[in-house]
């Protein structure tokens, strides 16, 4: 796992340099995108120390797995921004770089001379996304935004999980891992303007509590038409019926009806192709007012069967439905080899999942592990830099 692979640049972003400032997800992960495209990534770290990430467990061999799935492909320097040398050094990096990445806490970069003003002055082509929870100007700017707290600001938590139990935090911290995506295609967009039009220096202020709002399409639809708030609906989808999970003999199985063909096709499934005609069920929204009839008739079919002769009966008639994998399932399935979702490096080291995208019928690969920390500071530190630095201390 400490051995890189060096190859020729390739992909849609090769050519283009990134300096990443940002640490632990959110901004990581755009960059990761980035560096899966062939683009340059040199990630900043603090001395000695790195991105808090490469401490997070679990660990393979001493190393941080979670560090790596993030970092894969990019290249590792250290480097002291409170130190005028070090900061120089950054510097001379940024003139010749395309795009800088940071996530600070809004104010930091400007404290440390590194914000989108300062930046653009040594560099006037630069793309600058600054990734943060609440934005640049929220007046909740200067508070601390763990993606749990994006989930609970942005109403996403009001409408996951069961009436019963309460609210709960979605399974993954979508709100950093979607905020580094929306950035990813904000930069990528921004560079297309500045070789299309000759656009120059460009700022990209991403909030994940924006991100994760405006991703929230049926919650909001309901909210615009209804005036008031959506609730907890559980698995159930709070507007098409059927649509949820039902309880089958060895487990729960997914359902999901979404048109009044695919309703007369379960219930032919299930042998009761008079159901469409009762009242109680004529269309979705009289459905989901009888939600609970409805699902008691599906599962006294649902509950005669294993979770696999369901899905097959539904999945060959053109309903759909799924078994709820687990990740070691969903990783190993025939979908996820043939998509290519996992790469392993040519050291056979541990996994890593890159961006899922297919160019022309080709998914870019990941050729370079996660770095070593400061294993780029020979090349990006040249030593006549860190002198020329320090004689300007």
């Amino acid at each position: 796992m400490n051995t890189a692979t060096t190859q020729k640049p390739h992909g849609p972003l090769a050519g283009i340099k990134v300096i990443d400032l940002s640490r632990v997800l959110a901004g990581p992960y755009c960059t990761g995108m980035m560096a899966d495209l062939g683009a340059e990534v040199i990630k900043i770290e603090v001395p000695d120390h790195g991105d808090d990430s490469r401490h997070l467990g679990p660990f393979i061999d001493g190393e941080s797995v979670y560090y790596g799935l993030i970092n894969r492909g990019k290249r590792s320097i250290e480097l002291d921004l409170k130190a005028d040398a070090d900061r120089q050094i950054l510097f001379q990096l940024i003139t010749e770089s395309d795009v800088v990445v940071e996530n600070f806490r809004p104010g930091v970069t400007k404290r440390l001379g590194i914000d989108f003003d300062s930046v653009k002055q040594l560099n006037p082509n630069i793309i600058y996304a600054s990734i943060s929870g609440f934005g640049q100007n929220s007046p909740l700017a200067s508070y601390p935004a763990y993606d749990i707290v994006a989930q609970a600001m942005s109403g996403l938590m009001s409408v996951t999980g069961f009436p019963e139990s309460g609210p709960t935090r979605s399974g993954e911290s979508i709100g950093d891992v979607c905020a580094g995506v929306f950035a990813s295609w904000a930069i990528s967009s921004a560079l297309f303007a500045r070789e299309r039009h000759g656009e120059g220096a460009q700022y990209i202020d991403v909030a994940m509590v924006d991100v994760l709002l405006s991703m929230q399409l049926t919650g909001l639809s309901n909210l615009f038409a209804n005036g008031e708030a959506p609730s907890l609906v559980g698995n159930r989808h709070p507007v098409s019926t059927p649509f949820d999970t039902y309880q089958a003999k060895d487990g729960l199985v997914v359902i999901a009806i979404a048109s009044e063909k695919l309703f007369q096709r379960l219930c032919e499934c299930m042998e009761k192709p008079e159901l469409p005609q009762d009242s109680r069920y004529l269309n979705d929204p009289v459905r989901t007012i009888n939600q609970a009839a409805l699902r008691q008739e599906i599962e006294d079919w649902t509950g005669t069967k294993s979770v696999e002769e369901v899905c097959d009966l539904l999945l060959n008639a053109g309903v759909p439905a799924s078994p709820i994998h687990n990740l070691q399932q969903a990783t190993q399935s025939e979908h996820a080899q043939v998509r290519q979702v996992l790469t392993h490096l040519n050291d056979g080291g541990t996994p890593l999942i890159s961006q899922p995208v297919f160019f022309n019928g080709v998914k870019p690969k990941v050729t370079q592990r996660a770095p070593v920390l400061g294993e780029g500071n020979e090349r990006y530190k040249p030593t006549t830099m860190m002198k020329s630095a320090e004689t300007m201390q």
